[in-house]
């Protein structure tokens, strides 16, 4: 969701594992050269999903840790080009956390439907986030730090082994 926490933490993870780090919607702003916001004013949230999952299905990246938008989950082809790259990690946040967090950054462009609240994706997308994560990280009483220990800590062994040889 929305104010997890994935860049945060994933900036974090990447420089505890040595990776590289992308943010998929900082890619999105580059390659298309418009902000998240004015993506959605211009063609809805429909379109800001199509446009993030083409830039998903691009990344031939190994060797980083990717925070994506939340919205990614509702694309099934993004999804499983994610799931080839590596674990993906569900950052588990209740929607009073998340609810907190947007409104301290209200430019936030949410890639949400008419009428839908933000109950309304919380409530969807908590399925798709448990049927797509290798890992889920219960987030709410713990630091990014934290966040962080316990990712690596429950990584697949072969993930932290390919990583240690790489120096």
């Amino acid at each position: 969701m929305p104010g997890a926490g994935k860049s945060t933490i994933g900036i974090i993870l990447a420089k505890n594992l040595s990776l590289g780090f992308i943010d998929t919607d900082v890619l999105i702003q580059i390659n298309q050269q418009r902000s998240l916001q004015q993506l959605l004013e211009e063609g809805g949230h429909l379109y800001l999903r199509r446009i993030e999952e083409e830039e998903i299905c691009k990344l031939n990246l190994t060797h980083h840790v990717i925070a994506t938008g939340g919205s990614v989950v509702y694309r099934e082809k993004a999804m499983r080009h994610l799931a080839s790259l590596g674990p993906i990690v569900h950052l588990d946040v209740p929607l009073a956390i998340v609810e907190e967090r947007i409104a301290r950054n209200p430019q936030r462009g949410l890639a949400i439907g008419p009428g839908q609240t933000l109950n309304d994706i919380f409530m969807e997308r908590q399925e798709l986030y448990t049927l797509y994560a290798t890992l889920c990280c219960e987030a709410t009483c713990k630091n990014p730090q934290q966040c962080v220990d316990w990712i690596v800590d429950n990584l697949p062994p072969q993930v932290i082994a390919s990583d240690a040889t790489r120096n």
